[in-house]
């Protein structure tokens, strides 16, 4: 079962979706991001099919302390949840 955004741009399967939200409300770690959404699981592979899809991507200098790595959404990230939740369209950072 393929989760993760087509290449033809069909929709994306609800867990990214669920992900994209979750880091579009407040900065995340990349050790959070890690806690909450790495799976073991060959059929669960919500984060290294987002990260691959170029729908986020991994920063560092920018976490939460401002010393860690941080987990941001991509311009095709943002792209992709205003397609498909378009009252949380996100802005990039100022």
């Amino acid at each position: 079962m393929d989760t993760s955004l087509a290449a033809s741009g069909t929709a994306l399967h609800p867990l990214i979706r669920d992900l994209l939200i979750w880091l579009s409300q407040e900065p995340r770690s990349y050790a959070e991001t890690m806690d909450g959404w790495r799976s073991h699981c060959p059929r669960f592979t919500i984060w290294e099919d987002a990260l691959a899809d170029g729908l986020v991507t991994v920063e560092e200098g920018s976490g939460p302390s401002q010393g860690g790595m941080a987990v941001v959404l991509t311009r095709r990230g943002r792209e992709a949840l205003a397609e498909v939740q378009p009252q949380a369209a996100v802005h990039p950072p100022a």
